[in-house]
């Protein structure tokens, strides 16, 4: 699996069995209470013994990882997990709450929800994470978005939000709090595989700290809003496999500390704003079978930090001339790739 810009080029990776086992065995090794990662599997109600005989309490792991079908006992209040900065859950129901527990882990710093259903989990309890002084990063996976953002609460450490096949389209409708407020230190947002998003809230661009915008794989996506020029500190635009995405609103050209502006396989758009040369900070452009765009604006000249441009064959026409004489600075890279789309976007 290759990363460029901070971004894998291919998505999904095999594990062997085998190998998953041997860590997972590894991780076992060991007294309870002497264990760095914590890894636990429930059915139903059948807590382990250790647990329900609280002979191993507090727990000192820095890992926590909790496999369940979403059914807690009420013994799980009484868990001490002063050291959890890491907590996995991986769930297979329709319906989960938070436990409640987490609201008693200060050390926390990374929490992981993965939803191992076929249809997306609708989470409670999100409002458990307010208490949370030092949790940094939240990633969901296949679950539905709305009902989180009925919750007035304030993560006033988050500073990275993962969505993986979530749904999202109605997240902030209803939201009862300002998002800026419930995120001041939101610095990246990454939304990928999220196919019901149709158009980027508007309210996210009150989100003025963030850095690195990703959407990508979202194939329903037709609209950025008009306010995303409020993005005053955004450094990496990232539009990936937004194959229904038409345009990029003017607004753009405010993005003065924007460096990476990536376009790949957004094959709908059929055309750069008009000022984009405005972007005075943009290093890098990435183009590849934006097979619609069949002209670049002339202020495109005005870039002058542009130093590297990724396209195909074909998108490399459009740098021809009066281009390819005024920008002499510009390594322009021609990439063949396989373009044909993941399985994935018919979901």
């Amino acid at each position: 699996m290759e990363m460029v810009d901070d971004y894998y080029i291919e998505h999904f990776v095999t594990q062997h069995d085998m190998l998953r086992q041997l860590a997972v065995y590894n991780a076992k090794q060991g007294p309870i209470e002497q264990r760095k990662k914590l890894i636990v599997d429930i059915s139903e109600d059948n807590e382990p013994k250790w647990l329900t005989e609280q002979k191993s309490q507090p727990i000192k792991a820095r890992l926590l990882s909790i496999s369940s079908d979403g059914v807690f006992s009420t013994k799980w209040q009484s868990i001490q997990l002063p050291e959890v900065e890491v907590l996995v859950l991986n769930i297979q129901t329709k319906n989960y709450a938070l436990p409640q527990f987490v609201e008693k882990i200060d050390k926390l710093k990374v929490l992981i929800v993965t939803n191992y259903g076929v249809l997306q989990a609708d989470l409670s309890n999100f409002k458990l994470l307010g208490s949370l002084a030092n949790l940094k990063r939240i990633r969901l996976e296949r679950i539905s978005i709305p009902s989180i953002s009925k919750n007035s609460m304030q993560l006033k450490s988050l500073q990275k939000i993962s969505l993986f096949m979530c749904s999202i389209g109605q997240a902030f409708s209803n939201s009862s709090i300002q998002i800026l407020e419930a995120f001041p230190n939101l610095v990246e947002l990454n939304i990928d595989y999220c196919n019901d998003l149709v158009e980027l809230p508007a309210k996210l661009c009150d989100l003025i700290h963030l850095k690195k915008l990703s959407i990508t794989n979202c194939v329903q996506l037709s609209a950025l809003p008009d306010e995303i020029g409020k993005l005053d500190d955004l450094e990496v635009l990232r539009l990936r496999s937004c194959t229904d995405l038409e345009r990029l609103p003017d607004s753009i050209k405010k993005l003065s500390k924007l460096n990476l502006l990536d376009m790949y396989f957004c094959s709908n758009i059929k055309e750069l704003p008009e000022e984009i040369g405005e972007m005075s900070s943009l290093r890098k452009i990435k183009m590849v079978q934006c097979l619609r765009l069949l002209a670049l604006p002339a202020s495109v000249l005005n870039l002058e930090q542009l130093r590297e441009v990724i396209c195909d064959e074909d998108t490399e026409n459009l740098w021809g001339e009066p281009f390819k004489s005024s920008l002499k600075n510009i390594d322009i890279r021609v990439v063949k790739e396989d373009f044909k789309r993941s399985w994935l976007h018919n979901l």
